[in-house]
């Protein structure tokens, strides 16, 4: 497994973090074989953001043998990466000069333009034959802008935002909603099959960022929902966990459901996809709808109220505590 997982990335396998879950395992194993096939990835990597996204992915690519450099604005958050054998530069243009292909993860679009075209971002290090994959969740516009600061050294451009939150990270079972330059797309898909368990190809720099603000607009609005639901059956005298239950074994059975329901009956919110982040998409998902005069009046109500959760002090909490923004109103309400 180890000499396979090396040959990947053409470099020595990294000792792992943690052990790898038995699906990511297969999936590195099969990745490899691949690789055999003459899908290798040869080159250097760079990885710059390592929050509660970036630091697993990053570390499932140096337990896959590959020469990962990375950087964060926090270095602290650095150190578990380098201890697996991670190497670091001071800088995101630091980086992308030492790397072949360099991925970013950032939190908003702000921090993704700062990081990539900002005083010593990456494209200060960019050059032709060089990659910049931008795996975060931003818009259009921001993803475009990117792309041109980028491809203006020679190098190559590919939006790669994912759907799937912390343990699917960990899990080395991301969804890639890819868009941009199909042969660096083509490049870099055995390094997407390392952290992802499937990948989608979408044609232009902007589909990618829609296609990821759509989905995170229906779970975003599927939270609210299910907030309401948990609530409503408990003021009834019915029990929340068995409404759990009920619906995990319905057509509206959905993972997030069952993961989620248990933690927030007991107002537990352990954080894997934070709340500002889910609203700050749903802000994104209006403005896309917006653009093309698309009414979304369920998104608009469910953006107001991840709102209120978030002025309640939640931010950084998971994005199932907007059920306490319904608890907050009830007792507004009975004041």
């Amino acid at each position: 497994m180890a000499a396979a997982a090396a040959f990947l990335c053409g470099a020595r396998a990294a000792p792992a973090l943690r052990p790898c879950s038995r699906a990511l395992c297969r999936r590195l194993a099969v990745s490899c074989a691949a690789g055999a096939g003459g899908a290798e990835f040869q080159g250097k990597v760079g990885f710059l953001g390592l929050g509660i996204m970036g630091a697993p992915m990053a570390a499932n690519l140096i337990n896959a043998g590959c020469d990962v450099t990375v950087w964060n604005r926090t270095k602290s958050k650095c150190d578990p990466l380098l201890s697996l054998g991670a190497k670091y530069e001071s800088s995101p243009a630091e980086v992308a000069s030492s790397c072949d292909v360099t991925f970013a993860m950032l939190a908003d679009p702000e921090s993704a333009v700062e990081v990539a075209c900002g005083t010593n971002g990456a494209a200060e290090g960019m050059a032709p034959g060089k990659g910049y994959v931008d795996v975060s969740t931003v818009d259009g516009a921001t993803s475009k802008l990117i792309r041109e600061h980028i491809t203006s050294t020679g190098a190559s451009f590919l939006e790669a935002p994912v759907s799937g939150s912390k343990k699917p990270a960990e899990d080395g079972l991301l969804i890639f909603l890819t868009a941009g330059d199909e042969s660096l797309y083509n490049r870099v898909a055995p390094l997407l099959d390392v952290m992802g368990k499937s990948r989608f190809y979408l044609g232009n720099v902007g589909n990618g960022a829609a296609m990821k603000l759509v989905v995170n607009m229906v779970m975003g609005s599927m939270m609210a929902s299910f907030s309401e639901g948990l609530l409503l059956s408990e003021k009834v005298g019915l029990d929340p966990n068995t409404l759990v239950e009920v619906i995990s074994q319905g057509a509206i059975s959905a993972p997030m459901f069952s993961m989620k329901g248990p933690s927030m009956v007991k107002a537990a919110y352990p954080t894997a996809f934070p709340l500002k982040h889910q609203q700050k998409d749903l802000r994104l998902a209006l403005a896309l709808a917006e653009s093309v005069s698309q009414s979304i009046p369920t998104v608009a109500a469910a953006n107001e109220l991840y709102k209120t959760a978030k002025s309640l002090g939640l931010a950084d909490q998971d994005f199932s505590a907007v059920i306490e923004a319904l608890k907050a109103k009830v007792q507004s309400s009975q004041q």
